[in-house]
């Protein structure tokens, strides 16, 4: 069988943050930012991350020309819920009146969005009808501005679709490296224990000295796994498919950095102009890049039904997956 899109939606918060702004902040240019990234603005907001689930997801479920009661299962991908418990399904559930939909969220940092995928897959052969996929993201939430090397990465935006069974197939290649972990984090903070005393996690993990709530990354390290783990995806995920990377018609990646995306459309032998990236105005949005860029390339045009679609993303874990399906 297969995973049909029905509809996508995005919610990008107003704010627009240049390049120029992060210059009096730290040490940094234009210049070098776009160099080293590709990235010219992004999206920045001081609203909950649920503000801009929601939004997503209401113009996913009106492009799908369905009604939020038809919803039977909401997955949410983040690693900004604004609150520790309930999850930010189960807060969008309510707030959108998807009464009779069951709502989880899951934690795969920027691969996140692959892995709603896959289990939509799976839902969908259990006789699930119409799923919802949600990816919010409000990174400027866990950003240290002090640090110039990764606070000029990342950006706040959602993106949305609804999913249902198709006939075009579908295929998944997930995986992860555990001992990559204290590369690429950001702690939770920690709450005094008025009886016992409260351990320095660092001690004990040995991770690097990162301040707490904010995002740490060893940026070289993490361009090596990137690299391999996105030509790895879509090479595992179209021999599961049946077809060679050439024979696809779009590769949708995480939009991390255009030099990763570029050395991995290298190393498959695929033109560039089969990957749509918009890095350069929305930076790295985590798990919702790929959906962003997923709905921004159904609504411009670009891709067309019956087309063959990967979407690879790869993060903190490590972390990544690949997944082809035909629109």
């Amino acid at each position: 069988m297969g995973v049909k899109i029905l509809g996508t939606g995005v919610c990008f918060p107003e704010t627009i943050v240049q390049n120029e702004d992060f210059t009096k902040i730290v040490e940094t240019s234009d210049e070098w930012i776009v160099k080293r990234t590709g990235i010219h603005t992004r999206r920045m907001t001081g609203q909950p991350t649920y503000v801009l689930a929601e939004e997503a997801a209401k113009n996913a479920i009106t492009d799908a020309k369905i009604s939020p009661e038809d919803i039977d299962l909401i997955l949410c991908t983040t690693v900004t819920s604004d609150f520790i418990t309930p999850s930010l399904a189960c807060v969008v559930q309510g707030r959108i009146g998807a009464k009779n939909a069951i709502a989880y969220d899951i934690n795969c940092a920027c691969a996140a969005f692959v892995y709603t995928m896959d289990l939509a897959d799976m839902y969908l052969e259990r006789g699930y009808k119409n799923i919802l996929l949600i990816s919010a993201e409000c990174l400027s939430k866990i950003t240290n501005f002090e640090d110039r090397g990764t606070c000029v990465l990342f950006g706040d935006g959602a993106g949305a679709c609804v999913v249902t069974k198709g006939k075009g197939g579908f295929a998944s290649a997930l995986g992860c490296d555990g001992t990559g972990a204290n590369t690429l984090f950001a702690r939770r903070p920690r709450n005094d224990i008025p009886f016992v005393e409260v351990a320095d996690p660092q001690d004990i993990d040995h991770f690097p000295d990162a301040k707490d709530n904010t995002i740490y990354m060893d940026g070289r390290e993490v361009y090596k796994f990137a690299v391999n783990a996105m030509a790895t995806g879509v090479k595992d995920a179209c021999e599961k498919f049946g077809i060679t990377p050439e024979e696809l018609d779009w590769v949708i990646p995480h939009q991390a950095n255009i030099r990763i995306v570029q050395t991995a459309a290298k190393e498959l032998g695929l033109s560039m102009d089969k990957f749509i990236c918009n890095i350069a105005e929305y930076g790295n949005t985590s798990s919702a890049c790929i959906p962003i860029a997923l709905d921004e390339a159904i609504k411009d045009g670009r891709i067309k039904r019956g087309q063959k679609i990967c979407i690879v993303g790869f993060g903190a874990g490590l972390v990544y997956g690949g997944a082809v399906f035909e629109y």
